[in-house]
C-alpha cells in the first residue's frame, strides 16, 4: 500500500520513527539490501552520517532474536554493528552502517587467504566466547525439518518429482545419518549464514558480521562449510581442503575440537550436504511461496556441491541416485529457463 508521499505504509511508519530517534526531519533513506525474508534494510543519511535501519514487520518477523544475538556478538568482541535504537513492537532497529561492500564483492585469488584468515578468527571468537544455551539448539527436530525441504519444495514442488519405494526410504535413512553427524560434533554458537554476502569488507577489523538473527547452538563445522562451500562463490577443492586444515589446527589449539583431521573433514563434508540439501529446498520455496526467483540462479553450484561431495561417501549413495536417475541438474536448468522466459508462472503458496 502506497501513501501520499510515495512510501508504503511500513516506510512511512519507519520515517516517522526515525524523525523521533534522530530528532530531525532532515534525513533521507533508500533501500540498502534485499533479504530472503520479509525484513528490509534502508541506508539512512543525515548530514555526513549514515546508519542502517532494519524493518522487520510483525507478525511475519520478530526483531527480538536479532537484538539478542547482536548483544552476544558484540559482547564476544565480534565486529557486528552497534545498535542505536530499537522499537520491538513496531519492528524497527537503527544500526551502525558497515558499508555496502561484502566479501563477495571484493574477494579474489590474491586476497582470499587474508580475508578468510580474518573470517576464521572471527568465527573462532564466536565459537569460543559465546557460551552454550543462549540461542536455540540446532536439535534433531530442526535438522529433520530442514532436510524435509529438499523433497517437499525442491523435488516435488519445483521439479514435479515424487520419490517412492526403496529410494524414498533410502533418502530418509541418509537424512538420519546426516542428523547423527551434525549431533555428534561439538555444539557451538552457529551464525547459520556465515558466507560471503553476510561478511562485510571494511577498511579495518574485517569482517563486519551481519544477518545473524537465526543463530543456534549447533555443529562446529556448520559455519565453516557455509564459508568455504559458499553457494555464491566457489574455490578449488585443494584450496578448500587447505583452509579446512588451517581452521582445524586453530580450533584444536583452542581445545574447541579434539577430533583428528580425517574425522573433522568427514564432519565438514557431511554437514555441507545437510546444508546444501536444505538450501535447495529454501531456494525453491523462495520462488514458489515468496515470488523471489533470483535465488534459483544459485542452484547450479548448490547441486554441484551435492553431487561432488556425495559421490565420495557410500552412506550418501541415495543422494547420488536421486541426482543422477532424475537428471536433477538438467531439470533444474530447464525449469529456470522456463521461468526466465515467462512460460512457467509462480504457483500459489
Amino acid at each position: 500500500m502506497q501513501g501520499r508521499n510515495g512510501l508504503d505504509t511500513r516506510g512511512a511508519a519507519l520515517a516517522a520513527w526515525l524523525r523521533d530517534i534522530l530528532a530531525t526531519a532532515d534525513f533521507r533513506f533508500e533501500p540498502a539490501s534485499e533479504d530472503a525474508s520479509f525484513r528490509r534494510y534502508f541506508r539512512v543519511r543525515a548530514d555526513s552520517r549514515t546508519w542502517v535501519a532494519m524493518d522487520a514487520p510483525p507478525p511475519m518477523e520478530d526483531c527480538r532474536p536479532f537484538v539478542s544475538v547482536l548483544r552476544l556478538l558484540r559482547g564476544a568482541g565480534v565486529n557486528a554493528p552497534q545498535m542505536h535504537a530499537a522499537d520491538m513492537d513496531q519492528g524497527f532497529v537503527l544500526l551502525d552502517d558497515l558499508g555496502s561492500r561484502c566479501y563477495l564483492d571484493v574477494v579474489d585469488e590474491a586476497n582470499a587467504d587474508s580475508l578468510y584468515t580474518d573470517a576464521f578468527e572471527t568465527l573462532l571468537e564466536m565459537q569460543c566466547r559465546i557460551g552454550g544455551g543462549q540461542v536455540p539448539a540446532y536439535d534433531e527436530r530442526r535438522l529433520r525439518s530442514e532436510l524435509g525441504l529438499f523433497p517437499e519444495w525442491f523435488l516435488s514442488r519445483h521439479l514435479g518429482i515424487e520419490l517412492e519405494g526403496t529410494l524414498a526410504l533410502a533418502l530418509d535413512e541418509t537424512f538420519e545419518t546426516l542428523i547423527e553427524i551434525c549431533r555428534e560434533q561439538p555444539q557451538v554458537f552457529v551464525h547459520r549464514d556465515y558466507h560471503s554476502r553476510n561478511l562485510m569488507h571494511l577498511e579495518r577489523r574485517n569482517p563486519g558480521v551481519i544477518d545473524f538473527q537465526d543463530a543456534v547452538d549447533g555443529p562446529v563445522t556448520y559455519d565453516l562449510v557455509s564459508l568455504l562451500r559458499d553457494v555464491y562463490v566457489r574455490w578449488p577443492e585443494d584450496r578448500v581442503a587447505d583452509w579446512v586444515d588451517r581452521y582445524h589446527e586453530r580450533a584444536a589449539a583452542r581445545r574447541l575440537v579434539d577430533a583428528g583431521r580425517e574425522r573433522f573433514r568427514r564432519w565438514f563434508d557431511l554437514t555441507g550436504v545437510q546444508r546444501h540439501l536444505k538450501i535447495a529446498g529454501i531456494f525453491a520455496r523462495l520462488w514458489h511461496r515468496d515470488g523471489k526467483p533470483r535465488y534459483l540462479d544459485d542452484l547450479p553450484l548448490t547441486l554441484a556441491y551435492l553431487a561432488e561431495v556425495s559421490s565420495r561417501y557410500a552412506e550418501l549413495d541415495a543422494v547420488v541416485r536421486v541426482l543422477d536417475e532424475f537428471d536433477i541438474a538438467g531439470r533444474a536448468h530447464a525449469v529456470r529457463r522456463e521461468i526466465s522466459a515467462g512460460t512457467r508462472h509462480r504457483r500459489p503458496g
